[in-house]
């Protein structure tokens, strides 16, 4: 099965010697202009989206980073991790997998997957003589977004299995149901879709392993949500009101007096499901005080009266 390179660079738009910051800001950037709440083309911005994720899931971790880096132009060269541990562990002859409807590529699953797609899992009566032998399990991920975690959804999942020899190979599409609050590597079971037993044995099963998609807006500890929120000075020793994102639409949030940078505001019940529990988890807002780069001239009057006269220290030992 023909595989096609993945220039993830080129789809966040970044050098190759791009910083972690670089990558970072490259991926918040497109990830709000193509996500899919926002997208003028939804279905071309769904899959925008998703290439995105793919791309700022192997460039943010160092370790999968550097695999891709070595990859260079022999790519298609180097057999795929998850073909060689298949080799150790299932009978010759056995089939390889292919999935679609994950999110993620061909390329992505034989290189960083992680076992998805061609790694059987542990198959009960295998090494058995003769005998009905159930087939082996199959693990996989699948690519959740955050709104999917918060009401559930249906995915429509296809699986090719590939015989190795020839080639040839035969699809089942079927549909998962992904639970509200599926918590992140969580395996979602598929009974009876996984490998073909032998001798009338029963099939494996499928276990699709949750990966939340990077959201622009929103970082994942559990069922908690972080939000960056950037205000301006006076809001910091004034306080104030400010319209902050949360999942279920913008809400308003108060800002006390005497905030810094790095001061945190919880929004209660306003982060993901806890499982099936009905419960949810918080919202933390992270503030972050931004002055100006540059002022007009009664602006300058202004910081400079207020220089002047206010008898604020912020190097006081007190």
């Amino acid at each position: 099965m023909a595989v096609e390179f993945k220039d993830y660079y080129a789809i966040l738009g970044v050098p190759r010697d791009a910083s972690d910051a670089d990558i970072k800001k490259a991926f918040r950037k497109l990830a709000r202009k193509y996500h899919p709440d926002v997208a003028k083309d939804k279905v071309s911005g769904e899959e925008k989206f998703k290439q995105i994720n793919e791309a700022n899931e192997v460039l943010r971790d160092p370790e999968k980073r550097r695999k891709y880096d070595e990859l260079g132009v022999d790519w298609d060269r180097q057999p795929p991790p998850q073909r060689r541990r298949k080799a150790d562990s299932a009978p010759a002859g056995e089939p390889e997998f292919h999935f679609g409807g994950t999110g993620f590529s061909d390329f992505f699953e034989q290189f960083f997957g992680g076992g998805r797609g061609m790694r059987p899992g542990e198959a009960e009566g295998l090494g058995q003589s003769g005998g009905a032998r159930r087939g082996h399990d199959i693990k996989g991920d699948i690519l959740i977004a955050l709104d999917e975690v918060m009401h559930g959804s249906i995915r429509e999942i296809s699986l090719q299995k590939v015989n190795p020899a020839t080639g040839e190979g035969e699809t089942h599409t079927f549909k998962v149901r992904i639970p509200p609050g599926a918590p992140e590597g969580q395996p979602i079971r598929v009974p009876g879709k996984g490998g073909d037993g032998r001798n009338g044995g029963p099939p494996g099963d499928l276990y699709l392993h949750a990966r939340y998609a990077a959201h622009p807006d929103f970082r994942v500890r559990g069922p908690d949500l972080y939000h960056d929120l950037p205000i301006a000075p006076w809001e910091a020793v004034l306080g104030s009101e400010a319209h902050v994102k949360t999942l279920d639409g913008t809400v308003k949030l108060r800002i006390p007096p005497g905030q810094t940078t790095g001061s945190q505001l919880r929004l209660r019940a306003r982060g993901l499901p806890k499982g099936r529990s009905g419960e949810r988890g918080d919202l933390f807002v992270t503030l972050s005080v931004q002055v100006p780069r540059s002022v007009a001239p009664d602006e300058r009057d202004l910081w400079e009266k207020l220089r002047d006269t206010s008898k604020f220290d912020p190097r006081s030992p007190d």
